[in-house]
């Protein structure tokens, strides 16, 4: 698997604040690589990095094994922020003064817009465009140039639940088609629908880096105590428990997925047992994670 973008030590200050700290991350070629954390955790000022647009305090990173110049950035499509579109112009004619600007083969732009589903609305001017179809028109510009890499900063951001569905699916099509994708979130739900990798940042902080696939895995482990006998026969019954060990007179279980150790405290209560201890050990990831996207407690 050829590595398409290495990050090294990658860190920036701002005055007192450290937006990036010591960044390393890799992505590979093929990959849809999620960057996820709260808002304020480092990730747009990361891919204003990669893109050039911020300069880093220190460290690097390199795009297919060269540092970034202006010929390895042409293989990069990014939609970072908003692309200025004339609103008196339709989608199409949009697109072509784009590759006109980027030098790019206008040849690219039907197949473009019939992967972001425009087709149809080509003709039509910009500005009568819904939230979602501007969004779509936005990628598309960064498509038109067929760069190896795309990169999105919060794709969804500010469209309803319909022009969401539409964003994931375009995206999860694009990558099907050959394409990398580096994209930023702040939802969980999103990173699990679309990405393949994805990493973890939390105030600039590498927080966890891997497969989507493991997310589900590490299951919470719950160890629990109380004065009964019957205790880990009653533990068996609950409908949660996986795996139950017992260790130095505490119960270890193991819940299933979806299940947590408020769930096995109703069903003790139920039966008319209180515990004496009962405490998370480790938790899902997916519950790491959402602790971390709810951080509100900025320092």
């Amino acid at each position: 698997m050829e590595t398409v973008l290495s990050i090294q030590k990658l860190t920036k200050n701002f005055g007192k604040l450290c937006a990036v700290n010591q960044l390393d991350l890799e992505v590979k070629r093929g990959q849809v690589f999620g960057m996820l954390g709260p808002n304020g955790s480092g990730k747009t000022t990361t891919l204003g990095m990669l893109m050039g647009v911020v300069n880093p305090t220190s460290g690097s990173f390199s795009w297919f094994g060269q540092p970034a110049t202006h010929e390895t950035r042409k293989k990069i499509g990014a939609v970072l922020e908003h692309p200025i579109f004339y609103p008196y112009l339709s989608g199409q004619k949009n697109l072509e003064l784009n590759a006109l600007i980027k030098g790019a083969d206008p040849a690219n732009i039907p197949k473009v817009l019939e992967t972001l589903e425009l087709m149809d609305r080509k003709d039509d001017k910009y500005q009568t465009y819904s939230l979602g179809m501007k969004q779509r028109l936005a990628i598309a510009s960064a498509l038109v140039s067929d760069p190896i890499i795309l990169i999105l900063d919060e794709p969804t951001n500010g469209l309803d639940p319909m022009g969401i569905a539409e964003i994931r699916e375009i995206i999860k099509k694009i990558a099907e088609d050959g394409k990398t994708i580096i994209l930023a979130s702040h939802l969980l739900d999103e990173v699990q629908k679309v990405c393949t990798h994805f990493a973890v940042l939390r105030r600039g902080t590498l927080m966890h880096v891997g497969p989507v696939d493991d997310v589900g895995k590490g299951e919470e482990l719950v160890e629990v105590q109380a004065y009964h006998d019957d205790l880990g026969v009653l533990l068996q019954e609950f409908i949660g428990s996986g795996q139950i060990k017992k260790e130095n007179g505490l119960f270890q279980v193991m819940m299933k997925e979806g299940y947590h150790s408020t769930d096995l405290n109703r069903f003790l209560f139920d039966k008319g047992i209180v515990a004496s201890y009962l405490a998370t050990r480790k938790k899902s990831l997916e519950k790491q994670f959402l602790e971390i996207l709810t951080d509100h407690s900025h320092s």
